[in-house]
């Protein structure tokens, strides 16, 4: 087990939490890290380039002209991709397909590890309750100031993920207006999103949820 401090919307230290080295102390595996990464990035990838095909392409299906006796080139269709408006040979098509298979334990060792990285480098903080009972961004701005005065890694500093078990929509709407900081349901928990940001916050319910899910 893993000894973590937890604090408050203060800032302060209230407790420790005893985390699981299965989630929190796995060792790195850069190798298993990118194949997920390149894995979930290929599976939200979207097909947006489509040329056509001289199938698809609008035209006559006439030949031309006759194939001897005119001095011109054979031809048999102005769909033809080598002439000009006729279909596009080797382009891009909507039938490409860019998702890739990942087993889950594959999934959630790599994100583990991601996880595991945070806590080796002093970039996890463990918040006791986000409980915001306005919607104003200030009141969300001022818990993060203080954790960043008192817990969050100075050297550090960046973007922020926050995670929470089940945010209200006041805590939503607090979080949605501050550059650099993500707010997110801890059933929406990425491997991305973990990369991404430098700095993670996690309630303990959050945590908790994480370590019955993924140990």
């Amino acid at each position: 087990m893993i000894s973590y401090k937890v604090y408050n919307s203060e800032g302060d230290v209230i407790a420790e939490e005893q985390l699981s080295e299965k989630v929190f102390g796995q060792k790195p595996n850069n190798a298993l890290v990118h194949q997920a990464v390149v894995a979930q990035m290929g599976n939200e990838r979207q097909v947006l380039a489509h040329t056509k095909d001289r199938s698809e392409v609008r035209g006559s299906g006439r030949k031309p002209w006759q194939q001897k006796g005119t001095g011109r080139a054979r031809v048999g269709s102005v769909r033809s991709p080598i002439w000009i408006g006729g279909g596009i040979t080797f382009g891009p098509t909507k039938n490409r397909n860019f998702s890739k298979n990942l087993n889950i334990k594959m999934k959630r060792k790599a994100l583990c590890i991601a996880l595991s990285d945070k806590v080796a480098d002093e970039r996890l903080v463990i918040l006791d309750e986000l409980a915001i009972s306005e919607y104003k961004t200030k009141l969300f701005k001022k818990i993060i100031e203080n954790l960043a005065t008192k817990a969050l890694n100075k050297e550090k500093r960046g973007s922020l993920l926050v995670i929470d078990a089940m945010p209200a929509a006041e805590t939503k709407a607090s979080a949605r207006n501050l550059p650099d900081i993500k707010l997110i349901n801890v059933e929406n928990l990425n491997l991305l999103d973990i990369l991404k940001y430098k700095q993670v916050i996690a309630t303990r319910k959050a945590v908790k949820t994480i370590e019955e899910r993924y140990k």
